[in-house]
């Protein structure tokens, strides 16, 4: 199709994203705003999952700022909204901005259906939005009442290139593994929606959205042809749609006579050609696919690196690209119920030329996370510019040689580039390594440098000058063959992805060389130094080149503090570099000056001229710090208890052997039971023994029957008389809740046999009502009796002793931390303790205090990234379990202190009341536990306020006589004013 060239939109799709989010988030309002009463029940539990701070605060990954945002704005949009096109969107939103649009390009087919474009920065995470994107549309289609048709059980994901194909697969079905028999298959537990299933799926819908994804997931080979269930993933990458193999891109036919012999003799005789039936039926069906997208009745396609769909302009007129066209052939028969989400970094089109170019930006953007909103916020590299000043110094040549049209040799210039990179590499190998490697010697900081060469005849030369004049061994090398566009062939990933797999934890290749930067998907972390041989004036080209290497390296949070300070200091400061932490140096090209100090005016990249010599740190003031030679003498375990301490009754035959009969004969006793149609005087006897204080209420003198006395006589029996509250008021409460039977067993026995020291038959002429005899104290001799026996019963018991773990300190047995904020101390096992850099004052003083103090034997400051185990598990208000890190722990004498250091601003608040509660029982816990199993120490919770802390300190207080004075209770944490009367 052939459309007329259009006015085109400049940056107008960015102030409606702008707008867009604006919108949104006014409406969310952190989960407390009118948009959840906009959405269905199944959105409205999928956003409070993933965004709300209750559901957040208690996970370990969650979405980012960016991805939230992207998220939020398509559910909107679509939801919402319920927008059935892009015009539609803009007069949803804001109307006013069609007035600046070319309003006949909108009216476009491939616009005429629901559409949205993510723009996001490289590194920064699409698939994750992609993932929870896919989750919302099918737990939606598959629980509406009613098809509304904004939902789909239905999806195909587009891939630009293999390696990118390659990592969805990865991502939807686990990563490929080598079972016992050889053969290949892909393990689902290693796939990201199980790898992060505690952030994307609620446990709710855990099981149908495993189930939907194992079963319905069709790779590119399998789309139309396998059988799916209640939908389909279809998994493909974009030459499928464009029609085209993926090979090798030639200049002549004499550099690869074989694709002659391909369009003469399409079918080569036998199977080692690769013409099984398998494969030839492949080929006689290609085209099916899209006959079968295009019949089913809904679809969502989801379009990863969509700056690959753009229009190509020939002789004055655009024309679509083939895929493209496949996509609106797939899209017309459904309208509505085609909805297509485009992810890129660079959603634009060039137009122009020289100093009129100009960025097309997608109509169809609704929202904006560009890359200067991931570098500030951390998320990817920070980018520095290496100007060189022998590449600005000297006239030299950044083109390869060449005779005629034939390439011959690197230029002076290239070879400048290449070796300022490989001294930088080198200076970061070096310092990375030796700081993160292990007792082994094993480290995952590696550092990498990429190459991006003009041609694929100069890639070849960089080897050769790499291996021959700068001393770098082929495994240290790897050349990546790919066609002019970078597109890697499927041959050739088979070849390359072994060794590219994991390639951030290994030694080599240490450099890697491409034509461009292998497209899209190449994931690797460690990329920290770029060389751009290849000089080329498209954006879209130089902002890939820095994307390549913006995924974070240093990503343990123990250098978050330290990469902050560097960025104020390079992008705000524009100072040199402090620390090459998560920081991306490209050696300057001079073609992309121009480019750069854009970037540079933006605050979106800094500029390092200094030169980095070999023993400068690149690490800033972080350092390793070990345990102490005598560490054992100040460690301390955190003890985890598995089980709690259990009493179990033993079952035991009740004996009449030691009750004793009653002092007064049966004979005597009945002459004073009162004759028929009289009343026996009713009393409350309360029997005290030496187990206890035992209640018989007054109406078992009114038993009607021998049966309903012995129940009251149980009854009474099996509770005690207890002091409760200040004023000791006795109440009743059960002693036993099981053996009642046996009991009334026993006393019936003895009653019978025992009680009169000869066979008492208490059913015959109604001898049992001699029972009743108050003043006699038949009812008390019997209680105290079977006391003894209900005594002895609850003592026979098997005793199972607490199941514990105690997790020594000392297994973790380095810490990092910034010399800067760090103390030397003497009472612990490591020989520096870190503070806050940031209003950590207080935490500073307290070390010192407690270190100084010589009645302190030992202490520690928890940190919960490494002591990940030293927490308190507690229920929040919202019924969620959280867990809570102390500050520190310090033994004092045969007493260990846990400390919260915090001032008390929030002790009304439900959450701090509940984590400190939790804290005060845990502690009584443990205080239950046998000595060894407790360090041989009482526990105590302490919380201890600044200003509290610094006025016992200035008046000459002790470690001890502070943290006394701080002890916790639950009536202190309640505020009850019993707390003030306690004596502790």
């Amino acid at each position: 199709m052939v459309t007329p060239t259009t006015l085109g939109t400049g940056s107008i799709p960015l102030k409606f994203a702008s707008a867009i989010s604006k919108t949104v988030n006014q409406e969310w309002a952190d989960g407390d705003g009118d948009l959840l009463d906009k959405v269905s029940p199944i959105t409205k539990d999928l956003l409070r999952y993933w965004f709300h701070p209750a559901f957040c605060e208690t996970r370990k990954f969650n979405f980012h700022e960016g991805q939230k945002q992207a998220i939020l704005n398509t559910i909107y949009m679509h939801e919402v909204l319920k927008t059935k096109n892009v015009m539609d969107m803009y007069m949803s939103v804001n109307p006013e901005l069609l007035q600046e649009m070319d309003l006949l390009n909108l009216k476009q087919d491939k616009y005429s259906h629901p559409k949205y474009a993510i723009k996001m920065a490289t590194g920064t995470g699409k698939t994750w939005v992609l993932n929870a994107l896919l989750i919302w549309q099918y737990l939606n289609a598959k629980h509406e009442d009613q098809p509304t048709g904004h939902f789909t059980k239905n999806f195909l994901i587009i891939a630009p290139g293999i390696i990118v194909y390659e990592r969805l697969l990865d991502a939807y079905l686990g990563k490929e593994q080598i079972d016992e028999t050889g053969n290949i298959n892909r393990n689902f537990d290693k796939s990201d929606f199980k790898t992060f299933k505690e952030l994307f799926i609620p446990s709710a819908y855990k099981d149908e959205i495993f189930g939907f994804i194992q079963s319905n997931v069709a790779n590119k080979d399998e789309i139309g042809k396998k059988v799916t269930g209640e939908g389909l993933i279809a998994i493909t990458n974009w030459h499928l749609l464009a029609g085209v193999e993926e090979e090798q891109e030639i200049d002549s036919p004499l550099e690869d006579p074989t694709q002659v012999v391909k369009d003469v003799l399409p079918i080569a005789p036998g199977t080692t050609a690769g013409h099984t039936l398998n494969s030839l039926d492949n080929k006689y069906l290609r085209g099916n696919e899209i006959e079968y997208l295009a019949n089913l009745p809904d679809l969502l396609v989801f379009n990863d690196e969509a700056h690959h769909i753009h229009e190509v302009k020939k002789a004055g007129e655009v024309f679509e690209v083939e895929w493209q066209k496949s996509l609106s052939k797939i899209a017309k028969p459904k309208n509505e119920k085609f909805i297509q989400i485009d992810f890129s970094a660079t959603p634009y089109n060039i137009s122009g030329s020289g100093q009129k170019r100009t960025k097309q930006f997608f109509p169809h953007i609704i929202v904006d996370f560009d890359l200067k909103s991931a570098i500030k916020t951390g998320l990817v590299k920070t980018i520095a510019i290496d100007k060189r000043k022998e590449i600005a110094s000297l006239p030299l040549e950044f083109k390869a040689e060449k005779e005629g049209t034939s390439v011959i040799a690197l230029s002076e210039g290239q070879k400048v580039m290449l070796r300022a990179g490989l001294k930088k590499l080198r200076i970061l190998e070096q310092d990375f390594v030796s700081f993160t490697s292990d007792k082994h010697g094993i480290s995952n900081k590696h550092p990498k440098m990429f190459v991006i060469c003009e041609d694929t005849k100069v890639a070849p030369l960089v080897t050769d000058f790499l291996t021959t004049f700068e001393g770098l061994s082929e495994d240290e090398v790897m050349e990546i063959h790919s066609n002019k566009k970078g597109d890697v062939t499927q041959q050739e990933w088979e070849h390359i992805k072994q060794k590219l797999f994991n390639v951030d934890n290994h030694v080599n290749p240490k450099i890697i060389i491409s034509v461009l930067m292998l497209r899209e998907g190449f994931d690797v972390n460690n990329i920290c130094v770029i060389v751009p041989l290849r000089a080329t004036s498209s954006n879209i080209l130089l902002e890939q080149t820095i994307g390549r290497g913006l995924r974070l390296m240093w990503r343990e949070p123990e250098f978050t503090e330290l990469k902050r300070e560097n960025r104020y200091r390079l992008l705000e400061k524009k100072e040199e570099p402090a620390n090459y932490l998560d920081l991306l140096s490209i050696v300057e090209h001079p073609a992309f000056i121009e480019f750069y100090d854009d970037l540079i005016k933006e605050g979106i990249v800094g500029k390092s001229e200094e030169d980095l010599e070999l023993g400068e740190s690149v690490l800033g003031d972080i350092i390793k710090v070990g345990l102490r030679e005598d560490y054992q003498n100040y460690d301390f375990y955190f003890p985890i208890i598995l089980q709690d301490r259990e009493e179990n009754l033993i079952p035991t035959e009740l004996s009449l052997d030691n009750l004793e009969p009653f002092p007064i004969r049966l004979e005597d006793l009945k002459k004073l039971v009162p004759t028929d149609g009289d009343v026996f005087y009713s009393e409350e006897i309360t029997v005290k023994t030496r187990f206890g204080e035992y209640s018989i209420t007054a109406d078992i003198f009114t038993a009607k029957s021998y049966n309903e006395f012995i129940a009251k006589l149980v009854k009474g029996v099996s509770s005690m008389f207890v002091d409760v509250g200040k004023r000791k008021v006795k109440k009743s409460f059960p002693m036993m809740q099981i053996n009642n039977a046996e009991i009334a067993r026993l006393a019936d026995n003895y009653i019978r046999h025992k009680l009169f020291d000869q066979e008492f038959n208490p059913l015959e002429d109604n001898n049992w009502r001699v029972l009743l005899l108050s003043k006699s104290r038949i009812v008390s001799h019997i209680v105290l009796n079977v006391s003894k026996t209900i005594y002895e019963l609850q003592n026979n018991i098997d005793v199972t002793e607490a199941t514990i773990i105690k997790r020594y300190f000392s297994e973790v047995d380095e810490l990092k931390m910034r010399e800067k904020f760090s103390l030397d101390v003497s009472k612990a096992i490591y020989e520096k303790l870190p503070y806050p850099s940031h209003k950590g004052g207080f935490e500073k003083s307290f070390i010192e205090f407690v270190n100084k103090d010589s009645k302190v034997k030992a202490f520690i400051k928890i940190n919960e990234y490494y002591h990940d185990f030293a927490h308190v598990t507690y229920i929040r208000e919202d019924g969620l379990l959280s867990h809570y890190y102390p500050d520190f722990i310090v033994m004092i004498d045969d007493n260990i202190y846990i400390v919260e250091t915090k001032a008390q601003k929030d002790v009304k608040n439900p959450n701090v009341i509940q984590k400190r509660l939790a804290t005060v029982d845990w502690i009584n816990k443990i205080n239950e536990l046998n000595l060894e199993d407790r360090m041989n120490c009482t526990w105590h919770y302490i919380l201890l306020g600044e200003n509290t802390f610094y006025e016992f300190k200035d008046k000459g207080a002790s470690a001890e006589e502070i943290l006394e004075y701080r002890k916790m209770s639950k009536a202190k944490i309640e505020g009850k004013l019993d707390a003030f009367f306690e004596v502790e």
